[in-house]
């Protein structure tokens, strides 16, 4: 496992953003802004792709106790059709970072893009949630509030498997959007089957047709 730097510079308030779920077929977009303290230590953080769901919870659990501030936002599935799943995105960071109970003197972004939030300087970080520990922390945040969300809508609509594949596009999850059609948490605007027509009449005002 790689060590996770503390900080870019150090002697300042730096509050880490990330994002899950931007490339699911399903579900919101969810962001994190984490700010660490000093000396945090978890052996165990790391980029939350890389742990198994049941390090996730230990994680997330210690960056909630243990942080200066933390905050999860998400923007749901006709705002990501609206205005496109990188500003819907940007959008869910920005909302973290208004959550925050501190307001940070920096801001560290994973990826290679982001819009100014207010007048706070930030530089954007590829692949930071393998760099940063404050980094790494919102990306834990992000992926297991957002898992958190997609089992709930499972128990709503069973038949996608998003207990499992929490929306993103996997062979079962294209299949039952052959066979069921979309429902109200589905992104319009992504590309689905292009060889399989989707039943989008079986879906009325978010409620299956008997």
């Amino acid at each position: 496992m790689p060590r996770l730097l503390p900080y870019l510079e150090k002697g300042r308030l730096e509050a880490g953003c990330d994002e899950a779920g931007r490339g699911c077929l399903a579900g919101p977009v969810f962001a994190a802004a984490v700010i660490l303290p000093l000396g945090f230590r978890c052996p165990q953080l790391n980029d939350s792709k890389q742990m198994s769901a049941k390090t996730r919870q230990k994680v997330r659990k210690l960056i909630e106790e243990k942080s200066i501030a933390w905050a999860v936002a998400s923007i749901p599935p006709q705002v990501i059709d609206r205005i496109n799943i990188l500003r819907a995105s940007i959008q869910a960071m920005h909302n973290a970072l208004r959550m925050l109970t501190e307001k940070p003197d920096f801001i560290l972004v994973d990826g290679n893009r982001f819009y100014p939030y207010e007048t706070i300087e930030h530089e954007c970080i590829i692949k930071g949630d393998g760099r940063f520990k404050s980094i790494a922390a919102a990306s834990v945040l992000a992926k297991t509030h957002r898992d958190a969300y997609m089992e709930q809508m499972h128990l709503a609509y069973p038949d996608y498997g998003w207990n499992q594949n929490k929306g993103y596009p996997t062979a079962i999850h294209r299949e039952a959007i052959g066979i069921h059609g979309l429902t109200p948490e589905h992104r319009r605007s992504f590309k689905y089957n292009p060889d399989q027509p989707v039943q989008l009449d079986l879906f009325v005002s978010g409620r299956r047709k008997k």
